[in-house]
């Protein structure tokens, strides 16, 4: 069987632009922040009582979510750093290109980039 790790909809995949932005605009952010803090909050509740394995269900249920990866990505393109492209060089801007980032976060096809350090030196100081 074939079984896909999001939890979103194939049809909610669309390349319109403006059909994109539309949906980003649209997000109930309020209920949003609700779902994913009562996600974590139930995880913390579990790993306290020591149940591991309905903490991996609850952290799978977090990670796979629309709601964690939309909050995920407003957190990231809202911060101080957030004209800063990261390590892949990609830079959400616009309401489009961020719920297109919503919708393809996945950890099918993930491979990490080494992060390279530019030539700074390296300062000690002796006391």
């Amino acid at each position: 069987m074939n079984f896909s790790n999001s939890t979103t909809d194939k049809t909610e995949r669309l390349k319109d632009k403006k059909t994109l932005a539309a949906q980003w605009e649209s997000i109930d952010w309020t209920r949003v922040q609700k779902d994913v803090n009562r996600l974590q909050t139930r995880i913390a509740k579990a790993t306290v009582k020591g149940d591991k394995n309905k903490v991996k269900r609850l952290q799978y249920l977090l990670t796979h979510s629309f709601c964690a990866k939309s909050y995920a990505v407003k957190k990231v393109t809202s911060n101080k750093g957030k004209n800063t492209s990261g390590i892949d060089k990609k830079l959400w801007s616009t309401s489009s290109s961020k719920m297109k980032a919503v919708l393809t976060l996945s950890d099918k096809h993930y491979r990490f980039k080494p992060l390279i350090l530019e030539s700074t030196p390296l300062i000690l100081l002796f006391t």
